[in-house]
């Protein structure tokens, strides 16, 4: 089923099923007294879940064990109710909402790849660098997900795409954070040493325990334990059409996590963004895990967008064909905020539309969740969201009392921030250098990990070559090629002691 995005002022709308009191500001859900549970349900939880409209959750109460009925009543009392009443008023209520028109992005906002001259890209790299140094820049990291759509129940960052090292794309990330630290303390004068970047990374209750086993299980790859923090993304309780918990058991309120744009709600109540600005950060990189091309804490990146002086920004490329799936940044009527429409949401001659002038496609800037934010952006951003509660709204179908029943999931998506930005930047980057996405299954027709194996491979052969290097092949060179590792080199740079008049047979890993 598609996905319903809403945007902009909404109203209440009552929700079947009992008394409502006023919408109040986000407050944890006060602990309830002990009690000994009988042969009827709390009368003080009863009646709160009536103010509600949720009393229901209680119906099955006579047919449950008394072992089942203290976790319904400890999982009632984990859900904070007044917060998720009004998220649930409030984006049923969005339904509906007339949008602005929607213009395609100002050229004046991005920043194309053939305007830009050596000496600038030079200048932003060491102010990136010099910021780094500085320990101005925290990364965020989403890695919620697991992966299912891969044929793997692990944490999707746990997976290796099959390249000749073996490496999992936790680790490829995180040796590119080694890499950049060393780069940042070899580029600054008087420095005192490597200044850790801190990472900051996003999981789910399904995948938390065990993204943090595997990293105590691989030493943090060669970070400092004390830079790497793990919080988990919410959950929401998944609702029917007028609003009402869905049972996944009689004793349990199915729930689901809250999108990736659950982050901003997460780093708030886990007073992550007061711990960023007690680190001295100013700026905040954030990812998704599934780009085996990701430039984590990218110094050119950071340096424009210093130099811009936005809110936020995001790296974007060009969509590839007409078609393809992916969301674009739009403006949201003249002289309004850019935002992401998605694939979804686009009307099919919006696709093929072309400039006249410069005969490409007028939405043409795909969005690829790589963006960065000033840390008084986030803190905005993570206020209005909760203040708004928001949420798109997702038909699906969920495992319920009743089988497999459709119902709503409400999510928030990680480029929901842009709305509130009051200045925003686009960087374009080239997909053969920075988006190589992993998410569905090897033999499906595109972003598969052997796609992504092999634009790294590509990328990486090219470095060789350039640095004066050979290569040798036993198969055709277009399905193989050689890897560099992240500690040797971040962008092809620093290869030419290692590979000048050397010859490297491929598939092989050029290491130290």
């Amino acid at each position: 089923m598609k996905d319903i995005v809403v945007v902009g002022p909404v109203q209440d709308v009552p929700v079947m099923g009992g008394r409502r009191r006023a919408a109040s500001p986000p407050s944890p859900p006060e602990p309830a007294p002990a009690v000994m549970l009988g042969p009827t349900p709390p009368q003080e939880m009863v009646e709160r879940l009536k103010d509600y409209g949720q009393e229901h959750s209680f119906s099955l109460w006579d047919e449950i064990l008394p072992e089942e009925r203290e976790l319904l009543v400890r999982d009632i009392e984990s859900i904070d109710l007044p917060r998720i009443d009004r998220i649930i008023r409030r984006s049923l209520g969005s339904q509906g909402t007339v949008l602005p028109s929607v213009e395609p992005v100002p050229e004046s906002s991005v920043s194309t790849v053939e305007e830009r001259s050596t000496a600038e890209k030079e200048r932003w790299f060491k102010k990136g660098l010099k910021a780094i140094s500085e320990g101005k820049l925290a990364v965020v990291l989403l890695a919620g997900g697991q992966g299912t759509r891969l044929g793997s129940s692990d944490p999707k960052g746990c997976f290796s795409i099959g390249l000749p090292s073996g490496k999992s794309l936790f680790q490829l990330q995180a040796e590119k954070i080694l890499c950049i630290q060393k780069l940042a303390a070899q580029a600054t004068e008087g420095s005192n040493g490597i200044v850790p970047i801190h990472w900051y990374i996003m999981t789910s209750p399904f995948t938390d325990q065990s993204t943090r086993k595997y990293f105590e299980s691989r030493k943090y790859f060669g970070l400092d334990p004390d830079q790497v923090t793990f919080f988990q993304q919410g959950t929401l309780p998944c609702v029917s059409p007028d609003g009402r918990f869905i049972m996944e058991t009689p004793f349990k309120v199915a729930k689901a996590p809250d999108g990736n744009g659950g982050v901003y709600a997460a780093l708030r109540s886990s007073k992550l963004l007061e711990d960023m600005a007690a680190r001295g950060v100013k700026y905040v990189d954030c990812y998704g895990v599934d780009n085996a091309l990701v430039r984590v804490a990218d110094p050119t990146f950071l340096g424009y967008f210093i130099d811009k002086g936005v809110a936020a920004a995001a790296k974007v490329v060009r969509k590839a064909y007409p078609q393809e799936k992916v969301g674009v940044f739009v403006q949201r009527g003249r002289g309004g905020p850019l935002t992401v429409l998605e694939y979804s949401e686009m009307d099919p001659n919006m696709t093929t539309e072309i400039n006249q002038i410069t005969g490409r496609l007028r939405f043409c800037w795909s969005n690829v969740c790589l963006h960065m934010f000033t840390l008084d952006f986030l803190n905005h951003v993570a206020n209005s969201l909760e203040k708004d509660s928001v949420y798109h709204i997702a038909e699906k179908k969920i495992p319920s009392i009743h089988g497999l029943t459709m119902g709503i999931k409400l999510e928030q998506f990680i480029f929901d921030a842009f709305a509130y930005a009051p200045s925003v930047a686009l960087f374009e980057v080239l997909r053969e250098e920075e988006f190589a996405p992993v998410k569905n299954a090897n033999g499906s027709n595109y972003d598969t990990p052997d796609s992504a194996r092999l634009m790294l491979l590509r990328l990486h052969s090219r470095w060789v070559v350039a640095a004066g290097g050979f290569l040798t092949h036993s198969v055709p060179l277009y399905l193989t090629g050689v890897e560099v590792s992240p500690l040797c080199s971040y962008t092809g740079e620093n290869l030419e002691s290692i590979c000048r008049g050397r010859t490297f047979h491929a598939p092989s890993e050029i290491s130290f």
